[in-house]
């Protein structure tokens, strides 16, 4: 391995990557000992103490807050192709160990020791998204390593992050084998769909509320269900599958709410399925002076909470959305309550929910607590690996 450069962070800045995490800010850095601008951009180097200790290998990026990403703890370790295909072959043991069905997310970043990448499998077929200048570079090793280690038919690279312009790099979108269809299938918990994987939202599936949705078809046999937010009808077409009477998926894509008609037709349930397209907040409301009511209602928002400052304004959103959905719910009815946002916390969205049932005059009980699936392991270390939160309640109004 050539000669790596030191990135020296300043005294007592060491302690969080011994602890294990794997990042490094740019303010931790002894600039005056290794600068940050003699670095490029996506650069491997040694993170050292302030005493010189080799603490792991890292690319940068000096134009970032986040300025290193730690690869590994041995002083000789980079991502060169044999080590990708190890790694990627690591993953994927552990995915096979869990998931019969090969519909499941590949790789998880940090918490599989790949930070800024992530990689969707549909059967045959790969999305990956890379998410980092350090990743960017070595895109085609990547590309590489997992057809060795997958042999797909299809890999199509969603580089169209926001959180590349945070790195420099470009956005786009681009199949680099294979032919990638228009519609391409997938398994959820024995419920077959099908979604677009280029125009859909990321990588065209959201797999990490896997178990949530398993969870919920405990309660929706013979019930009214309304599916809000429910982008292609992951959440709602399986609880048709469940045994529900009904179920309506509202979501502001048409493109969306489109694709979930043919997964409720796929599943033969589609006479026991309905559709509304327009803002959440609007149709919520507008259901309640219909006096509709549903037995369960689910809220998978998008995350009204992106930004720590956003964390007031989103606060209130979740509060709002829950509130209306109360509103809607038969005594004795489920709501299921989810947020993806990193910066709001299970205690904060509990909160928002028991200031929700105050506001509806309802009681809540919380029968269940969710969270993402093992295909989106937590890394101890990186309480940012840990972001989803779900809750299934009993409301009585």
């Amino acid at each position: 391995m050539a000669f790596l450069p030191e990135l020296r962070l300043k005294k007592n800045e060491d302690r969080r990557l011994r602890a294990g995490h794997a990042w490094v800010y740019s303010n931790e850095v002894d600039t005056k000992q290794t600068p940050l601008k003699e670095f490029a951009v996506g650069q491997w180097c040694h993170v050292t103490n302030s005493r010189g200790r080799v603490l792991g290998t890292a690319y940068v990026n000096p134009n970032t807050l986040i300025c290193a990403r730690l690869v590994s703890r041995f002083e000789k370790q980079t991502l060169t192709l044999d080590v990708l295909i190890q790694k990627i072959s690591e993953a994927l043991r552990l995915r096979e160990m869990i998931f019969s069905v090969p519909c499941y997310r590949l790789i998880f970043g940090e918490s599989d020791a790949l930070p800024g990448l992530v990689v969707d499998r549909f059967y045959d077929t790969l999305v990956i998204q890379v998410t980092t200048a350090g990743m960017n570079n070595i895109q085609d090793d990547i590309i590489e390593a997992l057809s060795s280690v997958i042999k797909p038919k299809t890999i199509l690279l969603r580089n169209d992050s926001g959180s590349r312009e945070l790195e420099g790099l470009e956005l786009y979108s681009k199949t680099v084998l294979g032919n990638l269809p228009e519609l391409i299938e997938l398994e959820e918990n024995g419920t077959q769909f099908v979604t677009s994987l280029e125009k859909g939202q990321k990588t065209g599936w959201f797999y990490d509320h896997r178990l949530n949705r398993q969870r919920t078809q405990q309660y929706v046999k013979d019930k009214r269900v309304l599916d809000v937010f429910s982008y292609v009808g992951a959440w709602g077409i399986q609880a048709l599958q469940a045994g529900a009477k009904e179920v309506t998926c509202v979501d502001s894509s048409a493109f969306a709410l489109d694709l979930a008609k043919q997964s409720a037709a796929l599943n033969k349930r589609e006479s026991d399925f309905n559709t509304i397209e327009g803002d959440a907040f609007d149709i919520l409301k507008s259901l309640a002076e219909d006096k509709a009511k549903f037995d369960v209602v689910i809220l998978d928002p998008p995350a009204f909470v992106k930004r720590r400052k956003d964390l007031k304004e989103g606060s209130l959103a979740y509060r709002r959305i829950n509130k209306l959905a109360m509103n809607l719910i038969k005594n004795e009815g489920i709501l299921v309550s989810a947020s993806c946002s990193y910066h709001l916390g299970r205690e904060q969205l509990l909160n928002e929910i028991r200031q929700a049932s105050y506001l509806a005059n309802a009681q809540c009980q919380v029968l269940e607590q969710g969270h993402q699936g093992p295909d989106h392991p937590v890394h101890p270390a990186m309480k940012e690996t840990d972001y989803l939160k779900s809750y299934i309640c009993h409301i009585k109004n």
